[in-house]
């Protein structure tokens, strides 16, 4: 859409990379006015395809006058959550094999090409045993080959990197491959955790500095010159320079930034920001003014990690979740997202005179796998496709879109899953269609930008094989659509555990039978309500669609921005620069081990003695504030302001978290 861009505004460019969407809004920095927005679907094979798009959709006339570009992405937690990233080396240093496998902790640490070394430091940061560094050499020289990237962990290296700094040393003699060490990235002293973190880190190098790269060519292409921002998982954010370093800092950068924008948009400093995309619904708590952060670890992937990130709760609902049959038979949204049918059918027209085809059968022929529809969205690169099943595949859907009865047929196999095309869809080669939320948006009449005769047809199809009139089918998914959002909002603020049921009626669980019939009353002496004491501030486009009536169960208001749709690129823009350094403060013990004889300080690069603990703490106010400030000025903040959290790990041991925060210094 076209914009008056006068060359005297101060511009922004926000873009967020969303699961389905790409979204970006140009922003007058001084006024706060949103001047322009665009959507594009996300192309996950190459992120920077849409985010060209995108800029080319605003339609930017002086693209001199953006001052700075900031973007939130779901690259890293995606590219983890699929074994996307790159191979990696971890070299663990000091720790005890026998107890990372008694306790199956090496499942934990992100690569399956990790090697144990003689090493590491105590709990006082004593050395325990001498690094076997020619041993770490000999394995550094037999994998190089092999892996992109190389990790170090040493234990408890906060509290003594000594054996990491030597290692990187003499590793980066020999090799020249990204080398990444744990205390560098955490100053916590749950070591398998700092492993995890500096595992994912470098397996993520190379795939967010190719996305930065990509980032810089798009903007490059439209005459953008201006700073590069990234937003961080806790919605923070860094230069692209940082981000390209610490990619692993970017995991929940995108849900994070729906958080920001959904703040920003309402001026609210209690809420709960409910961000209903095409793939997932993700749940943030706005908390004086604040984004909740979690106190644990970001996990994802089923890794846990020591990177700091916005407290965030995600189901796989959106508008795009298949509507299909599970197991069981019962009626299922999700977690699977497709294309929809309305989609399939306005972009290929046999799509529609074959669901005309598949009403007219009787319920028992036109079962609902046959409203699954496979299609080829690109033709596949050399070497990808390597058997004869997956050849047969993509030469099958040259012809067009295909229900998955007839692909069972073609290829000769008994079920579905026997089809072995997980590479085709991971990579973006073949995708899946079928009836979604969003189609029957199209039947209601509420959202119909494509094929509202197909969306209508297949829920037909749907209804009629389940014995159900379509109205009545429709109002059963809104209903489940309720259910599974009220009870992510229940799990996500009461951190309790509440397992739903299929056959609800005859459940005696209290819980189960509280949770319903204050969803529908249903007992005829006895009412029960659920009230949400903050707000909700609807995100994303289908929001509005989705969390009318939840907001009505739960008895609170619902905030509907007018550009809601586009909070999460806001977010991108409305976030502040961070940096942070992490200081440890902690006893220096005789060699008996009872008497402290004074106190260590140890910032990422040093480590000092003190004998009073009041100095060495005085000094690692004074190095981190130093130390965080500076960087946050390389990174392109203005006038940072510096927030110090002492935190006591007990044993007289303190960690000191100097925060350094400014707004971004647009380029003039």
């Amino acid at each position: 859409m076209n914009t008056d861009t006068d060359a005297q505004h101060t511009l922004v460019l926000g873009i967020d990379t969303g699961g389905t969407y790409t979204d970006g809004v140009l922003f007058e920095y001084d006024t706060r006015r949103v001047l322009a927005t665009h959507k594009s679907l996300t192309t996950k094979r190459d992120f920077a395809i849409g985010i060209e798009r995108v800029i080319e959709g605003i339609h930017i006339d002086d693209p001199a006058a953006i001052r700075m570009v900031s973007i939130s992405t779901t690259l890293a937690t995606n590219a983890i959550a699929e074994g996307k990233g790159k191979r990696v080396a971890l070299l663990l240093i000091g720790y005890d094999p026998d107890l990372i496998a008694s306790f199956k902790m090496a499942e934990r640490f992100a690569t399956p090409n990790y090697y144990y070394f003689a090493g590491g430091h105590d709990l006082y940061g004593r050395e325990k045993e001498p690094l076997d560094l020619a041993a770490l050499l000999d394995k550094v020289g037999a994998v190089k080959s092999q892996v992109d990237a190389i990790a170090v962990s040493s234990y408890f290296s906060p509290l003594n990197p000594e054996h990491e700094t030597r290692a990187y040393k003499a590793i980066s003699s020999v090799c020249d491959l990204p080398i990444v060490l744990g205390h560098q990235l955490s100053t916590k002293l749950g070591s398998v955790e700092r492993a995890t973190t500096a595992a994912l880190n470098a397996s993520l190098l190379a795939v967010l500095q190719d996305f930065v790269i990509a980032v810089r060519r798009a903007m490059e292409h439209r005459h953008i010159d201006a700073p590069l921002m990234v937003v961080r998982g806790d919605g923070t954010l860094m230069s692209d320079e940082f981000a390209a370093r610490t990619p692993v800092e970017t995991i929940h950068s995108g849900p994070a930034a729906s958080a920001i924008g959904g703040r920003f948009l309402s001026g609210l400093d209690d809420a709960l920001v409910v961000d209903v995309g095409g793939t997932t619904t993700d749940l943030a708590l706005i908390r004086a003014g604040q984004v909740t952060v979690s106190d644990e670890g970001a996990t994802v992937g089923g890794y846990k990690t020591a990177v700091q990130a916005a407290n965030l709760f995600s189901i796989a609902l959106g508008g795009d979740s298949h509507i299909a049959l599970n197991r069981e038979r019962h009626l299922a949204i999700g977690p699977e997202r497709v294309v929809p049918l309305s989609y399939l059918s306005a972009e290929h027209a046999h799509v529609k005179s074959r669901l005309q085809a598949l009403a007219r059968r009787n319920w028992a022929q036109a079962t609902p796998d046959w409203l699954e529809y496979w299609f080829l969205l690109r033709e596949p690169p050399e070497g990808l496709v390597q058997t004869a099943q997956e050849k047969a595949l993509v030469d099958f859907l040259h012809d067009g879109p295909k229900p998955v009865p007839e692909i069972v047929k073609q290829l000769d196999v008994l079920h579905v899953g026997q089809i072995g095309a997980k590479e085709l869809l991971r990579q973006e080669i073949v995708a899946k269609s079928g009836l979604t939320p969003t189609d029957l948006l199209h039947v209601e009449g509420r959202y119909a930008p494509w094929d509202v005769e197909a969306a209508t047809l297949a829920l037909q199809v749907f209804a009629h094989h389940q014995l159900k009139e379509p109205d009545a089918l429709r109002e059963q998914v809104w209903r489940q659509i309720n259910e599974m959002i009220v009870h992510a909002i229940l799990t996500f603020l009461s951190e309790k555990r509440l397992p739903l049921s299929a056959k609800r009626s005859a459940d005696e669980d209290i819980g189960r039978w509280f949770f319903y019939n204050s969803l529908y009353c249903e007992h005829t002496e006895l009412e029960t309500a659920i009230r949400l004491r903050q707000p909700i501030i609807a995100i994303g486009a289908p929001a509005g669609f989705f969390l009318e009536a939840v907001a009505k169960l739960l008895h609170t208001d619902l905030i509907l921005h007018e550009h809601h749709g586009v909070a999460n690129a806001l977010g991108a823009i409305a976030g502040t620069l961070m940096a942070v350094e992490e200081v440890l403060v902690y006893p220096m013990y005789s060699q008996a081990g009872f008497e402290v004889l004074g106190y260590y300080a140890q910032t990422s690069g040093e480590r000092r003695e003190f004998e009073e603990l009041d100095a060495a703490l005085a000094f690692a106010r004074a190095v981190g504030q130093e130390l965080a400030v500076g960087a946050v000025l390389r990174s392109g903040a203005e006038n940072p302001q510096v927030v110090v959290e002492q935190v006591s790990d007990g044993l007289d041991t303190y960690r000191l978290r100097i925060k350094a925060l400014g707004n971004p210094r647009l380029t003039k």
